[in-house]
């Protein structure tokens, strides 16, 4: 008990430190999140690892998996890449992953996986960087789930003791696990997660998923090995990899506002392709979080917010559905920025407007 405190304190540290000021907020910035459209499948689909039902071979894959700092990181020794279906009942994702030594040593479930080569899922529904899930798995299969409250930059502990409730997983390793004697073709994982557990951090969603958009991410974490004995072992001194779909911009996975956009189509896969168009939020989304950044920069250097749009050096955005400037309600301590929509009035004819607040969370107001 001791040391997951311990733990949680170092990440809400480390965290701390991030939200402050030692990130390029504007490379991160200039970095637009990739989407993918997902279908609904032609009928049931049976969870093993194989990826060979016709709704999975119509689906169309991922981009290639890119450093997680994207331009600025070195590229991928293996490919990766995703697809994804949906039903009445689940999200299903599936994983290709190019691995000439298939390794994995951990069997406990909840075990830290990326400790060994994984797969890794990041999902936040509603989009407001808040009350997300993560989720890991390894070749053996072995899974580790995890709820967010918030990210760890903002304080946030993971929740360990959270289960996925109906979560089905399989592994299929092209070739053989652990084994140095021979080269092998890889690993896929498919993986379906219940719409009952996920809509639990869907909070105001409708009960539709057909035209809702989603934050969502994978991540591939790889360690260099060399073999000792007749088994692999890590190469000591060096540190893992990441690659993932999406980039971060940053070595950090949880900043869910560098997520990619998942767009829920209501045509059965292979039928008729429908195109992405970005939700007209998301502009305020952004434009509020370049707010949030530097507030935080501002308030790392000076010991507190402000309530000075100048003092914090932001261009004023062309925003073609919400109003510049915002409103900004400051303490040393606190602060919130709203915008208003140009043009949305709710049942009592007041105008909505967008909000985030000093924890980086955001929401219509």
């Amino acid at each position: 008990m001791i040391f997951v405190f311990f733990i949680w304190l170092l990440c809400s540290r480390i965290g701390d430190a991030q939200a402050a000021n030692d990130y390029d907020i504007d490379f991160l910035e200039s970095i637009e999140p990739l989407n993918y459209v997902a279908y609904r499948t032609l009928g049931p689909l049976e969870v093993d690892g194989k990826l060979d039902e016709p709704s999975w071979q119509r689906a169309a894959w991922s981009e290639h998996f890119v450093d997680i700092e994207g331009e600025r990181g070195a590229p991928p020794r293996q490919a990766t890449r995703v697809k994804m279906l949906w039903d009445d009942e689940f999200f299903y994702i599936a994983a290709d992953l190019q691995e000439p030594q298939v390794w994995a040593t951990l069997t406990l479930r909840d075990a830290t996986i990326y400790r060994d080569n994984d797969f890794e899922v990041f999902i936040d529904p509603d989009g407001d960087t808040h009350l997300y899930y993560e989720f890991e798995i390894n070749a053996l299969g072995t899974e580790w789930d995890l709820l967010l409250a918030k990210p760890y930059r903002n304080g946030g502990p993971y929740i360990n003791a959270w289960h996925i409730d109906g979560l089905r997983t399989a592994v299929k390793v092209w070739g053989s696990i652990n084994d140095p004697t021979d080269i092998d073709q890889g690993w896929s994982v498919e993986m379906a997660f219940p719409w009952s557990v996920l809509r639990q951090a869907a909070q105001g969603r409708r009960d539709s998923l057909a035209g809702q958009v989603w934050r969502v991410n994978f991540s591939r974490v790889q360690w260099a090995l060399e073999v000792e004995d007749g088994r692999y072992v890590k190469v000591e001194g060096r540190s893992e990899d990441n690659w993932v779909w999406s980039p971060q911009g940053l070595v950090n996975m949880h900043f869910p506002e560098q997520w990619g956009y998942v767009l829920f189509a209501s045509e059965l896969v292979g039928l008729k392709a429908v195109p992405f168009v970005k939700p007209p939020a998301e502009e305020a989304k952004k434009a509020l979080r370049s707010i949030y950044y530097r507030q935080h920069r501002f308030r790392a250097e000076h010991g507190h917010f402000t309530n000075s749009l100048d003092s914090l050096e932001i261009e004023n955005p062309i925003l073609r559905n919400y109003i510049w400037p915002p409103a900004l309600q400051v303490t040393d301590r606190l602060f919130e920025a709203s915008l208003e929509e140009v043009v949305d009035l709710d049942e009592d004819g007041r105008i909505s407007r967008w909000v985030i607040a000093q924890d980086g969370r955001t929401w219509k107001d």
